[in-house]
């Protein structure tokens, strides 16, 4: 290597040596500078308390700290969302230091700066804190939350009759707060240099019954267990009546200790409640005549009839299994057909004014005859009213008080009445004849119409008999079965003297007059 050359590379040497040298002096002197700048101060990025102190010695801390409690604001929430605020002025809220920022700062290592410098720091402290307890309950109390019309009560969970039925109604918090468990909250956030809080569940009057209760709960499942069954009865022609939720709420009484009781007087009043609306025996109906007009026609022993007992006891036993179906009521008697003309168009008509019997099979005239029926100016008349064949019999022998008769075919509807051959009539039926050669009570047909009817007419077919004047029955037979013009024969006694008295009123002569026993006397003189 030539001098100049390795003159060259000697000077390149002392320029990197000095060089380095000189970093390596800057690096240090750094590097001592924080080391010792940190001694006294805090490292970058340090909070105490929340509040940035990075950079500061401890006095300045301290004054950074007591600069912010001068501004100390708590805020308050309640658990309807409203707002309401206590000033730290308001409650003499101040700092005092103890020191503490300086045990702080002596717990760094600030030779170890490099490592640290870049972490974000969060010291905890007692911050000293001073305020007059006795001022903070003053503003606690003082809080807009305590008026009157800010604290509502809570309301208990209880189980409530609606209009839908029971229903379990759930409780109310209200905002009923407690003054002391506020205080104890509101200072403890104080303590804690808190700057705003949510009022807890704590510190509000509790409702003392909630929905998740045993008691209410049982209570509600006893009920659900009624609620749970439906009983859809169905009459016929589309005409449903339904026991749901709102008919069995009905029947359920809850006392004030949530003991469930079934009323089941109540069911057996709604059970003839159905009875009374859709029992059609002994109703007055209104019947067109073959003749084309209409009568009104009523008593006899036809139509429907609910077994009230029966009913009510099998309701009640759905009731509490929970049961849900779809059923007829419990019937003692049935009529052909249902709806409000339960006749149906399969009848024998029988009309004892013209003395004449019609039977119509599923709307057709199949049999027409003239008849003899009982005897109406001897008190055998013929009972009306709508009745059904009882049964059939063939030959029988009907026998009386003072008779005996055999007859090839009898047919009774009415008690012992019936519709039977009569061989004895030599063929003369209808006109007037029951007016003065009237059976007892029963309807004298023709052998021929006889034969026909027993071989057409079913047991169970309704009958319908009805006079077209007004007349008054007394016989037994007509008592008995029901019979739409009977009448007790006292009372017809006590009307017909009635009727005699004001006939004979009109024709009294002056001084005259009527005796207990109807007759036309001289009136005794007045002494």
């Amino acid at each position: 290597m030539s001098r100049r050359k390795k003159k060259r590379a000697a000077v390149m040497r002392k320029a990197f040596t000095w060089a380095f040298g000189t970093m390596g002096f800057l690096i240090l002197a750094v590097y001592l500078f924080f080391g010792f700048y940190f001694q006294s101060h805090f490292f970058f990025q340090t909070q105490l308390a929340e509040i940035d102190v990075s950079g500061m010695t401890a006095d300045e801390a301290a004054e950074e700290v007591r600069s912010e409690v001068k501004d100390y604001l708590l805020t308050i929430y309640d658990r309807n969302g409203n707002k309401y605020q206590i000033l730290g002025v308001d409650i003499g809220y101040d700092y005092q230091p103890k020191g503490e920022e300086e045990k702080l700062l002596e717990e760094q290592s600030p030779f170890m700066w490099p490592k640290e410098i870049a972490k974000p720091k969060q010291l905890d402290m007692n911050k000293s804190i001073t305020y007059d307890e006795e001022l903070l309950k003053e503003n606690v109390y003082a809080l807009a939350c305590f008026q009157a019309e800010n604290m509502i009560e809570p309301v208990n969970a209880e189980i409530r009759m609606v209009e839908s039925g029971y229903e379990l109604v759930e409780e109310t918090q209200g905002s009923y707060l407690l003054k002391d468990k506020v205080y104890d909250f509101v200072k403890s956030a104080v303590d804690a240099g808190e700057t705003e809080i949510v009022f807890s569940d704590e510190v509000y009057k509790k409702p003392e019954v909630t929905k998740e209760d045993p008691v209410l709960s049982a209570c509600m499942n006893q009920i659900n267990a009624y609620f749970g069954a439906e009983i859809t009865y169905d009459i016929g022609t589309d005409v449903t009546e339904v026991v749901d939720k709102s008919v069995i709420s009905q029947w359920i009484t809850v006392d004030e200790a949530y003991n469930v009781t079934f009323d089941e007087e109540a069911v057996g009043v709604y059970v003839q409640g159905l009875a009374t609306k859709y029992n059609t025996y002994g109703d007055v109906r209104e019947f067109k005549t073959s003749k084309g007009n209409t009568v009104s026609i009523g008593g006899g022993d036809y139509g429907w009839v609910i077994d009230k007992e029966a009913e009510k006891n099998a309701l009640i036993e759905e009731l509490r299994n929970g049961e849900v179906k779809t059923r007829e009521p419990m019937y003692s008697q049935r009529a052909l057909v249902t709806g409000v003309n339960d006749i149906g168009d399969t009848y024998i008509e029988i009309d004892y004014t013209n003395q004449h019997l019609w039977y119509y099979e599923n709307g057709n005239l199949k049999i027409e005859t003239d008849i003899v029926s009982g005897n109406i100016n001897n008190g055998n008349g013929s009972p009306d009213g709508i009745f059904k064949i009882v049964y059939k019999k063939s030959p029988a022998v009907l026998k009386g008080e003072d008779y005996e008769s055999d007859v090839t075919y009898f047919m009774p509807f009415a008690y012992n009445v019936g519709i039977h051959d009569a061989s004895w009539r030599n063929g003369k039926f209808g006109g007037d004849i029951y007016k003065r050669s009237g059976s007892h009570g029963c309807i004298n047909v023709p052998k021929e119409a006889a034969t026909e009817l027993y071989e057409c007419v079913a047991t169970g077919t309704p009958v319908i008999a009805y006079y077209r004047e007004k007349v008054n029955l007394t016989a037994e037979n007509t008592r008995i079965s029901n019979a739409y013009s009977y009448i007790d024969p006292e009372e017809l006694k006590e009307i017909e003297a009635q009727k005699r008295k004001q006939q004979q009123t009109t024709q009294l002569a002056p001084g005259q007059v009527i005796a207990e026993d109807g007759s036309i006397v001289e009136a005794a003189p007045v002494e």
